[in-house]
């Protein structure tokens, strides 16, 4: 069986490039997608979040101001009810190792952008996952989250690598890139990455080698499957 660390952001605000402050947290379907996929395949799929903290889903993945319908919203707030005691009691990053399991998976939300994105105890486990041959995963705006592994000499860990991430263009569309506080397409190109999104919710998922990245929502359970069948495969 194979064993997976879901880290979910903690963050339940974002400050936003006005200096307002903005609710955020995790996105309700790639959590809740990924991880019914995940268990379902066979995997053990554990939670940990910066400091243990219990993560806050973003009230607009229950929305339709948010492109989720009222079926789906039900949808996953059913699931997320069903795995509630790991929501309220998830493991702290600092007190991980990558060793102990086979693939990190990092959903999205806007919420990696205001924790994930330096948060110092992710990116060692990022960096003990490749240097140990393990599977990373990102999702959406967790693909943001890779930018806090760095290595010894300051280099991005994942330079050169080609993935994609939540695009401009979906964030235009989505109403805030006139505010937001980085572009997670911007920074992640500007790093070294090879970014590549496809069309704007579209259902897109690349790998490179041990480095499994899907682009937005729609994404969430061909992200899953792809890491699935990665493990499998290993």
């Amino acid at each position: 069986m194979s064993k997976i660390l879901m880290v979910i952001s903690g963050a339940d605000r974002l400050a936003m490039a006005d200096g307002s402050t903005h609710p955020t947290g995790y996105w309700a379907e790639e959590v809740a997608a990924s991880h019914e996929v995940l268990t379902a395949g066979g995997a053990d799929v554990e939670v940990a979040t910066p400091g243990g903290v219990r993560p806050t889903a973003d009230e607009l993945s229950f929305d339709e101001r948010g492109g989720v319908s009222e079926e789906d919203a039900q949808k996953f707030r059913a699931y997320l009810d069903e795995i509630a005691d790991q929501l309220s009691a998830p493991r702290s990053l600092a007190r991980v190792q990558a060793a102990d399991y086979d693939a990190i998976y990092i959903p999205g939300g806007h919420g990696p952008m205001a924790d994930l994105v330096s948060d110092k105890d992710l990116g060692r486990l990022l960096n003990e996952a490749v240097d140990g041959g393990k599977t990373v995963v990102a999702l959406c705006h967790g693909v943001a989250a890779l930018l806090s592994a760095e290595t010894p000499d300051g280099e991005f860990t994942f330079d050169g690598r080609t993935l994609t991430a939540f695009s401009d263009e979906e964030e235009r569309q989505g109403g805030l890139a006139d505010n937001i506080p980085f572009s997670v397409e911007g920074r992640l190109r500007d790093s070294g990455a090879r970014v590549t999104p496809g069309a704007p919710w579209s259902n897109t998922v690349i790998q490179d080698g041990n480095l499994i990245t899907g682009q937005n929502p729609q994404s969430s359970v061909a992200t899953a499957l792809k890491t699935l069948e990665t493990l499998a495969a290993r």
